[in-house]
């Protein structure tokens, strides 16, 4: 694990590393913030943030502003990547499929799977090396992400519930099996086999599992202009069909940007807090 570059902010520190990923078989980059609690050896809680599409591991640390926050509630943020990088990385014919866009998920499609293996590298890998690495209280790590990265949030906190303790989103891809995004990504990373793209899709399941968190926090503009990909209203018929808690927040006004998560980002590092304190 190499440090690729450190800055004081809040009295904390926030760092981007490279390391050698033996899911993505490449070199992979992750940004963390470490709050001064951390810096001065205390155990902290964590959160995974999952970005969206086109983004990087750099991302949220410049746009969300959610070091302050943290750094007075003592959270680690752990900002991955999304997907692998390189000249040899599989590329897509649009910004909503190959680099840039992992969707989270374990490929299982040539030429697809030799690099990405992004829920490995999440659940598996990058939780481990965080949990060995840096001052992360035991048992204390949530995850929450947006657009994309909200799809990924939701699916690795309901497939792994002993590892991501809360789990919240901003405009995430509810139901990807359903929505254009979902179907471009899911038939090339994992074939034509609809039935197989269920233990990816939120919505799905969450109808299976049932109810696994004391709660669910989603927050949506309602003048998000990709809306339709997103599909809030069929999550929440599938958390009310099982009795998972879900407060789903309407916004009047807001989009899909950064602008709408920095609205609400203290919500979610406030939740979080709580959540990971029970």
């Amino acid at each position: 694990m190499q440090i690729l570059q450190s800055n004081q902010c809040f009295l904390g520190e926030q760092r981007i590393y490279s390391f050698a990923s033996k899911s993505l078989k490449k070199d992979s980059k992750f940004g963390i913030f470490l709050p001064p609690q951390a810096l001065n050896g205390q155990a902290c809680p964590a959160l995974f943030y999952l970005a969206g599409l086109t983004c990087n591991e750099e991302t949220f640390a410049i746009k969300a502003h959610a070091q302050r926050l943290a750094a007075q509630l003592g959270l680690i943020l752990v900002t991955p990547d999304t997907s692998p990088r390189g000249d040899d990385v599989a590329q897509g014919d649009h910004w909503d499929l190959g680099q840039g866009a992992g969707f989270y998920i374990n490929a299982t499609q040539a030429p697809w799977a030799e690099h990405y293996q992004m829920q490995s590298l999440i659940a598996d890998e990058l939780y481990a090396l965080v949990e060995t690495e840096f001052n992360v209280a035991a048992g204390k790590i949530g995850i929450f992400g947006h657009s994309m990265g909200g799809h990924g949030a939701l699916t690795l906190a309901l497939k792994f519930p002993e590892k991501f303790k809360s789990v919240s989103a901003f405009a995430p891809i509810c139901a990807p099996s359903q929505c254009p995004w979902g179907e471009k990504a899911f038939s090339h990373y994992l074939g034509l086999d609809r039935q197989a793209w269920l233990d990816h899709d939120a919505s799905a399941l969450i109808a299976q599992k049932g109810p696994l968190f004391n709660d669910i926090l989603i927050d949506q503009g309602l003048k998000d202009q990709f809306c339709s990909q997103l599909n809030p209203a069929q999550f929440q018929a599938a958390c009310d069909s099982v009795g998972q808690k879900l407060t789903l927040r309407e916004h009047q006004g807001y989009d899909h940007g950064y602008y709408f998560i920095q609205s609400f980002i203290d919500d979610h590092l406030q939740y979080h807090a709580v959540q990971l304190q029970s």
